[in-house]
């Protein structure tokens, strides 16, 4: 039987802009068995201010202006890519794999943009790099959206579900036909950071602030009546639908104290969470992302589905999941093997997607 082993550095940025998630690791494959990985550094590179109001506003930029941040934000990303591989002295990189960082996402529209994509970034880190896995599942009709759930059937398959908590809540697992199903629910960080920058915080440290509100009855109803919720998947959601639909309901609600807009927001993600599980009476659910370390916002999870176990895993794997199967995908893109699930994503057909830039030339 052929042993497989690969050294990856897997980089995201999420919505959330908490940062860039990188993980330094290994994935085996023996055939016939299971995928294996081992994490051996992980970390997570803060944006600055700067650059923080870059991404923020890169949505109202014209063409011009968005083809010069494409090109800074590969410069800075194989910086911050330089910097990590050289603070923690790694020696053997076969490849990089980064997702870039979303700046639009219409598929509707058949678009998606994630810049830091370009292919002068192999050149400056030095590695051959496979990136820019969205676009090609858009081209196919699908949308582009979510990808992490060929990782999780091939990394975390004994778990029921795996639930993500980032800038968004996705969701993950197996139907009653063997058909992977995932879609994104409702926003999460993007919303619960957002609603204390007017305390200049990060974010709710375990839900602190929320869990001392009390819930606003017509902003909860009113978020929860949102179409989204009533259509099934595939689907997939982006700061644009924040924009479009949660911000004309947020400016009628303007007089709510920061602890009782935080306290409704939880129960509404907490609701919509339980309505997307399937029924699983004594199933278990992985639930990873940044949200996971929010003890209130677990609570009200678990309150509202008794009937499953929801297991946070170690850290490394609750903060850096999505660089880890980021890392995964492009193993498989450099193997020519399916990558993405139409049933996940609506696409044509199951599909390898991502872009492989060799070091000094480009390979479709």
């Amino acid at each position: 039987m052929k042993k497989y082993e690969y050294t990856i550095i897997g980089v995201m940025s999420g919505t959330s802009l908490d940062g860039v998630d990188l993980a330094y690791l290994t994935f085996n494959y023996e055939e016939g068995k299971q995928w294996a990985f081992r994490v051996i550094v992980a970390e997570t590179v803060p944006y600055s201010s700067s650059w923080k109001e870059r991404l923020i506003s890169a949505k109202e930029m014209n063409q011009q202006d968005l083809e010069k941040l494409d090109e800074r934000y590969t410069l800075y990303l194989s910086t911050v890519i330089t910097k990590f591989i050289e603070t923690h002295q790694i020696e053997q990189v076969d490849l990089v794999c980064s997702h870039g960082h979303t700046i639009f996402h219409k598929p509707d529209l058949g678009y998606t943009l994630q810049i830091g994509n370009l292919p002068i970034l192999s050149d400056y880190v030095d590695c051959d790099v496979i990136c820019d896995f969205r676009v090609q599942d858009v081209l196919l009709g699908g949308q582009g959206a979510p990808l992490v759930p060929i990782g999780d059937r091939l990394l975390f398959g004994e778990y029921f579900a795996c639930l993500n908590l980032g800038g968004f809540a996705n969701i993950s697992f197996e139907n009653k036909l063997n058909y992977r199903i995932a879609f994104d629910i409702c926003p999460v960080n993007t919303l619960l950071n957002e609603a204390v920058r007017i305390l200049d915080l990060p974010y709710d440290e375990g839900g602190k602030l929320a869990s001392k509100g009390s819930v606003s009855q017509a902003l909860f109803q009113e978020l929860n009546s949102l179409e989204f919720f009533r259509q099934l998947p595939p689907k997939s959601l982006g700061v644009e639908y924040i924009q479009a639909y949660y911000i004309p309901i947020l400016q009628r609600y303007t007089t709510l104290s920061i602890e009782d807009l935080l306290a409704t927001y939880v129960e509404h993600i907490a609701l919509q969470i339980a309505n997307a599980l399937p029924e699983a009476v004594g199933g278990t659910v992985l639930v990873t992302g940044g949200g996971a370390h929010n003890t209130y916002l677990m609570d009200r999870i678990r309150a509202c589905r008794g009937d499953v176990e929801f297991i946070v895993p170690e850290q490394k794997i609750v903060d850096y999941k999505e660089a880890i199967i980021f890392g995964l995908l492009g193993v498989l893109k450099w193997r020519d093997e399916v990558n993405v699930l139409a049933s996940v994503t609506g696409a044509k057909y199951d599909h390898s997607s991502g872009k492989i830039y060799k070091r000094y030339t480009e390979v479709e």
